[in-house]
């Protein structure tokens, strides 16, 4: 079970990581004069945070109780 938790928790940083790439570059160019884009892709990142903590939490908590 943990494992497939810290495989879920890879998964969502490096997801995070990827997007926010994405994101930096896209700015960079300058394509996306109206921030549509960026919004969208603001959105994907904060989602892919918010399951990389909550998979942390559920790490934490599954090895404070093998204590």
């Amino acid at each position: 079970m943990t494992i497939l938790l810290y495989i879920l928790l890879a998964a969502a940083a490096l997801t995070t990581l990827y997007i926010l790439i994405k994101g930096v570059v896209g700015m960079a160019q300058g394509k996306d004069l109206t921030g549509m884009r960026s919004q969208q892709l603001m959105r994907q990142r904060v989602m892919f945070q918010a399951i990389a903590i909550i998979v942390a939490i559920l790490i934490l908590l599954l090895a404070s109780g093998r204590s």
